[in-house]
């Protein structure tokens, strides 16, 4: 196995996976409300070709694996796809992305085939608004979910919490208390002003939400084993739990950026906020050999960006982030 790096010396050992643009939410930061032209079935990659590409990307240093959406779920048959990835040797970590919607019936079956641990979309703790920000969804769906993978043993589980001014700014509070009371891991996002119905209005800063915190008390830093993505961790004094904070905006982590996204069509995308993408559903279709698709992803690699361009206003048009896989 190699070292696959780009032309900044950031090495690259994580490819997020994009298995369908389907979703069986419509949240405002993600979605429009009537939803988004879905791709055919046809445009969509099998799983074989799915694990063939991540075999070639393994043989290149790629070592994390994350299985997205759209919801990954809504796809049949997605523990098929783990135990496959999982039969790649140099693969030490298959997490998934999920809504946690339909996780309590798949929880057991996902962790049996191989997945190590989850992260799981909730932006609210009140049903009444979980309804009107996903626009369809029961929070008690989520909540089984919840449930289901911390019996599974797909941990640590973290929950995922998009922060938006007016909209659900004022439960910072009760779901850091759940990193106390319950010992959950809690992120915090800061809201990108990309997709959806939101604008540069709903951000609220990393820093601000910390200082919403106080009053449970001094966090303190925190290091989780487990995970590769760019969350910064605290703990409150006594908490089985963590509080994370994600900074696309206010504290970008770009020059730490070791990621690479496979969107369900086949497209190698660089970078989540900017639209340069490689086609490898192509060359993949033609026949292309093992080497083939490596040279490919370490030339696309080399090329990988600086960082996003949201500090100066431009902003990714392309695609929704239901279909790039956040």
């Amino acid at each position: 196995m190699t070292k696959l790096a780009d032309s900044f010396q950031r090495t690259i050992n994580y490819l997020r996976i994009s298995v369908t643009d389907r979703c069986n939410l419509r949240c405002i930061y993600c979605m429009p409300p009537e939803g988004i032209v879905q791709m055919t079935h046809a445009d969509i990659l099998t799983y074989e070709e799915i694990f063939i590409l991540v075999k070639a990307a393994a043989e290149l240093g790629i070592n994390s694996i994350r299985l997205t959406g759209g919801e990954p779920l809504v796809r049949m048959g997605l523990s098929d796809l783990v135990r496959m990835i999982a039969g790649i040797k140099t693969i030490k970590d298959i997490a998934l992305t999920t809504n946690g919607i339909l996780l309590e019936k798949y929880a057991a079956e996902l962790k049996d085939a191989g997945l190590t641990r989850v992260n799981i979309s909730l932006d609210t703790l009140k049903p009444a608004r979980f309804h009107q920000i996903t626009r369809c969804g029961e929070l008690e769906d989520t909540l089984k979910g919840i449930a289901a993978a911390e019996k599974a043993g797909l941990t640590p589980v973290k929950i995922n919490m998009v922060v938006m001014a007016g909209t659900n700014d004022d439960e910072l509070v009760d779901f850091a208390k759940k990193t106390i009371d319950d010992g959950w891991n809690v992120r915090f996002i800061e809201h990108m002003p990309v997709t959806g119905e939101g604008s540069a209005n709903d951000l609220i800063p990393a820093k601000e939400i910390k200082k919403r915190l106080d009053v449970l008390g001094k966090m303190e830093p925190f290091k989780l084993e487990k995970g590769n993505g760019p969350a910064k961790y605290y703990k409150f004094p006594g908490a089985k739990g963590t509080v994370g904070f994600i900074t696309p905006v206010t504290e970008h982590f770009c020059y730490q950026c070791n990621r690479l996204r496979l969107t369900a069509d086949g497209k190698l995308r660089l970078c989540l906020l900017r639209e340069d993408e490689i086609d490898l559903r192509e060359p993949l279709r033609r026949g292309a050999s093992t080497e083939e698709l490596k040279e490919i992803i370490a030339k696309a690699t080399a090329a990988k960006p600086k960082g996003h361009q949201l500090a100066e206003g431009i902003i990714n048009k392309g695609r929704p982030f239901s279909q790039v896989g956040g």
